[in-house]
């Protein structure tokens, strides 16, 4: 009964709303996600610099990565593909196009509605503050917020954990348990270090574990570059049925190819906007540039490169879908030689951690904004995730798999209502970037320009001194 509600929601209301939210973003946009491609790299480049006591936009960058890269970006791939065929990778593709659009308008207003943590005096948001006080619905936020809290942080902390503790006892033989008990002593060391420690722990982990594994696929295919046109022809021709059936056809391509973009990806669902709004940034847009280009590091190049390396190596036909990682595994094996299976265990090892750091603050935030006075509450949350992860490493969790699949479409669905909603806001905080930036400005919020809406204006009152530092930059 799970598994029916499940796929009823992702085969046939939340691909349609999806698309349809993506698309309309994207023309009413003039396809900002293109428009502002050079942009990014400006922006990322002003990212670096970091302002002590604040949460840099770079870092905000790193931490969302880590929530974005991970499990899904070898293990979802490679399930999509046997199911769904070479053309799923098509799709993942078309969903992180569209969802760079999704991903920047959720995050600059995310960006926008931002408060001020007064004890730390970094700063807190996501879609359950633009709910409350630009939806003007509390009630639809705490719906959002429990199950953010449900999927993101308890369940997926839990699979994060079964992946990587399982990937080693492939790999190396290593006893779950034992894996369990070392990164939950790990991950309890680093937050209880708060967002900043977090923050600091991503800017070193995500660079060096995507460069390691785009650095070992880009070998991969540069030895097998005469079969890469082929590959892409294959991915095109079976994403709209124009080759025979590998997967389930072409329904089975779009479904499986949306349904795990956006599990990897997570653009539209609302768990990013988190992430986003603690950057200390002069403008919303900043940062939703920074997070849109987000989407394309993980759909784009990370997906990519699995899907690479998959196809290449012929697994995508007859294969075994039941552990998208060992699938993985093989694979790089298939080219590199038995080293390749420990190498895709480490990085993903590393992918899982940074992920459950990531899924951790989802979780603190949402706990923060339901009671910010409740400690008990707080500590409860991180003992409970604690307790997941060595739980997580020792247990079968397909049902739980089951679980969050549903909560998180339900979580999407309340995400995208609240966008639809707050449209209007959205492209005047975009219009507001650009006459700036025409003038010839380093574009700079000024909440006194947004009166009617719900800001809380102490949590902008030094974008001045963040224009001066990114003019610097």
């Amino acid at each position: 009964m799970l598994a029916a509600v499940t796929d009823f929601l992702w085969s046939y209301i939340l691909v349609g709303v999806l698309v349809v939210m993506g698309l309309t973003m994207t023309l009413r946009s003039r396809f900002v996600q293109i428009r502002y491609f050079g942009e990014m790299f400006r922006v990322l480049k002003q990212a670096f610099h970091h302002q002590a006591g604040h949460v840099s936009s770079f870092q905000a960058l790193t931490l969302s990565v880590a929530g974005r890269v991970g499990a899904g970006n070898i293990a979802g791939v490679a399930v999509a593909i046997t199911l769904g065929g070479p053309g799923a990778v098509f799709w993942m593709w078309m969903v992180g196009l569209i969802g760079m659009a999704t991903s920047f308008f959720e995050c600059s207003l995310a960006q926008a509605y931002k408060t001020r943590d007064v004890r730390t005096g970094t700063f807190r948001g996501g879609p359950m503050y633009y709910i409350e006080r630009g939806v003007g619905s509390r009630g639809l936020a705490m719906v959002f917020t429990l199950l953010l809290l449900a999927t993101f942080g308890l369940a997926f902390v839990a699979l994060q954990s079964f992946t990587a503790s399982t990937s080693l006892q492939e790999a190396f033989g290593v006893p779950t348990v034992v894996t369990g008990v070392i990164m939950t002593a790990v991950v309890g060391f680093s937050i209880f270090g708060g967002v900043q420690r977090i923050s600091r722990v991503t800017e070193i982990i995500v660079p060096v574990m995507a460069i390691l594994y785009i650095g070992v696929t880009v070998v991969v295919v540069g030895m097998n570059i005469g079969q890469v046109p082929a590959v892409l022809g294959l991915i095109v021709k079976s994403a709209f049925g124009l080759e025979p059936a590998v997967g389930g056809g072409i329904g089975a391509a779009i479904m499986m190819g949306v349904r795990r973009g956006l599990f990897s990806n997570e653009a539209g669902l609302g768990s990013a906007p988190n992430v986003a709004s603690v950057a200390y940034v002069p403008h919303p847009v900043n940062q939703g540039i920074v997070q849109s280009f987000s989407v394309f590091i993980d759909t784009a190049i990370i997906c990519t490169a699995t899907a690479l390396l998959i196809i290449l190596a012929g697994l995508h036909v007859g294969a075994d879908t039941g552990n998208g990682v060992v699938l993985t595994q093989l694979a790089l094996a298939e080219f590199v030689g038995p080293w390749g299976e420990t190498f895709v265990s480490l990085v993903l090892v590393l992918f899982a951690f940074s992920s459950i750091l990531y899924n951790f603050y989802l979780g603190e935030n949402a706990t923060y904004w339901m009671n910010k006075d409740d400690r008990i509450m707080f500590i409860g949350f991180r003992v409970l995730m604690l307790l997941l992860i060595l739980w997580g490493s020792v247990q079968d969790l397909t049902t739980i798999f089951s679980f969050a699949d549903l909560t998180m479409a339900l979580l999407a669905l309340v995400n995208l209502a609240a966008l639809a909603i707050m449209m209007k806001v959205s492209f005047r905080i975009m219009h507001d970037y650009e006459d700036q930036v025409r003038r010839g400005q380093v574009p700079v919020f000024n909440p006194e320009g947004f009166d009617d809406l719900a800001l809380d204006a102490d949590a902008w009152r030094d974008a001045d001194q963040a224009r001066e530092t990114v003019s610097r930059s």
